[in-house]
């Protein structure tokens, strides 16, 4: 088969494969996507799950992350003091402060990390309470028979 053959069918097989249907107005009927795993379809997870969450940050990733920071940091700077007026020593230290800023950032990430799961919680809270509040004048009398 030569190249423009082979070409032309796949772009008919990619042009068929396209899904061009619209759909308005309508819930999918399907199940979870193929992405989740069965009996996943609902994104949840418990108060305990996201403050197990956030407790492993602060206790785990944030100390360990800190350690392996200044580990690096401590063996880069005694290799640059070693090599002192080589080119070696420059490329070194850039290296060296490129890895200070990321551990920064990633020390930063995993603190935002932690306060969201510790807050989502409670605004999850407040937020049924505000649907209840919202649904209160709809309720019907007969309920309080």
């Amino acid at each position: 088969m030569g190249f423009d053959e082979e070409w032309g069918r796949l772009r008919s097989d990619a042009a068929e494969s396209r899904s061009t249907d619209m759909r308005l107005n309508s819930a999918d009927a399907g199940g979870a996507p193929s992405s989740l795993p069965a009996g996943t379809e609902d994104l949840a997870a418990t108060p305990a799950q996201k403050s197990s969450a956030a407790n492993t940050i602060e206790t785990e990733l944030e100390p360990n992350t800190k350690k392996a920071g200044d580990w690096a940091d401590e063996s880069s700077g005694s290799v640059v003091t070693a090599l002192e007026g080589w080119e070696t020593a420059l490329g070194l230290k850039k290296v060296q402060e490129t890895w200070e800023k990321q551990v920064k950032a990633l020390m930063g990430r995993l603190s935002a990390e932690k306060g969201a799961l510790r807050a989502t919680s409670g605004l999850f809270v407040q937020n049924d309470i505000k649907i209840d509040s919202d649904f209160a004048p709809l309720r019907s009398k007969l309920n309080n028979l």
